[in-house]
């Protein structure tokens, strides 16, 4: 979840101090399903979370998380802190339960990352913030509907903004898609309410939501492709062909190309970024020297070795670093 920053400020397991950014009206929930509808009514929402604010999700001892799963009736889980979705460094937060209940946590999870990163600025407007639902390609379709009819009522209905990320812009073996909602605390929820009693008509979704984390064969088949300033992906001596075998083979070794204007994002100020990469990830990581390019192109050699979880880490964090400035590059130009 995207925010702008702001003081910390102590949870508040109170209903009040949940409720005290949602000031704008609201449009209520749908009622309640009946007993006889609460099984067939279950679903399960992913959507990303950054390790610091999946840390504040937990809690000291899993007191928060616990306290959440207490109060809504719904099952939280999220992947492990190393367990990242592709292209990411962030981690995937599952809930579970009948619509209602899940709705109730998802709202107790933004309202307490709203309430640690919003600023008091004295205005009377509502922050605005991001959120990246995680959903299946094959139920994607749904929420666009036909000529984009679904997701633009949705848009009118919540006054969200909604965007599905392309699938061109998926890493080969990845089914799975961003849907995201940008808005006020209330306009999300509404859209996100909009999405879910949608996607619980989808046959096809619940069984594609097993898991916080079902990306280990991705990670395996991971390529950057000439996208985000990041290029070409060589893999070097036993990596290619044997890497189930070597999966805890610490002398693989991978070579990618970040374009050289961007080598910078990845070394840091007195190398601090290329250190904290290698301390995550376990890799290890060195860059060609300035002139030292990849045949053919102006991008700069960068070897990645160790384990196969470690180097996939490596790639995506790098992959992270380059195509931030990609994306502002791309705002700024349009």
């Amino acid at each position: 979840m995207a925010m702008e920053g702001g003081a910390q400020s102590d949870y508040n397991s109170s209903t009040e101090g949940l409720q005290e950014h949602s000031s704008s009206p609201r449009k209520s929930l749908s009622p309640p399903p009946s007993s006889s509808d609460h099984e067939e009514n279950t679903i399960s929402v992913k959507f990303l979370l950054s390790n610091a604010e999946a840390g504040s999700i937990i809690g000291k001892g899993g007191s928060t998380i616990s306290d959440f799963q207490s109060r809504s009736g719904a099952r939280i889980q999220l992947s492990r802190n190393n367990e990242f979705f592709p292209g990411t460094t962030d981690r995937i937060v599952m809930v579970s339960g009948p619509v209602e209940d899940v709705l109730k946590a998802v709202d107790f999870i933004l309202n307490k990352l709203l309430s640690e990163s919003y600023v008091e600025d004295g205005g009377s407007v509502d922050p605005r913030s991001k959120v990246r639902l995680v959903v299946p390609n094959s139920s994607c379709g749904g929420i666009i509907g036909k000529g984009g009819a679904m997701i633009k009522a949705f848009i009118e209905d919540s006054h969200a903004g909604i965007k599905i990320s392309s699938q061109d812009d998926n890493f080969p073996g990845l089914h799975d898609r961003l849907v995201i909602v940008t808005g006020t605390l209330g306009e999300q929820m509404r859209a996100i309410e909009l999405i879910l009693h949608k996607l619980a008509e989808d046959s096809h979704y619940k069984q594609n939501m097993n898991a916080p984390f079902p990306y280990a064969a991705v990670y395996v088949g991971m390529n950057y492709g000439p996208r985000n300033g990041v290029g070409g992906r060589f893999p070097n001596n036993r990596y290619q062909n044997n890497v189930q075998s070597n999966t805890e083979d610490r002398n693989n070794s991978v070579t990618i190309g970040v374009a050289d204007e961007h080598i910078g994002l990845v070394l840091g100020r007195n190398g601090r970024s290329i250190m904290e990469i290698s301390q995550q990830s376990g890799a290890r990581i060195k860059i060609s020297d300035r002139g030292d390019f990849i045949s053919g192109t102006s991008d700069r050699k960068v070897t990645i070795t160790g384990s196969q979880r470690a180097i996939s880490m490596a790639e995506s964090m790098i992959s992270q670093k380059v195509a931030r400035v990609s994306e502002s590059d791309e705002f700024v130009k349009g």
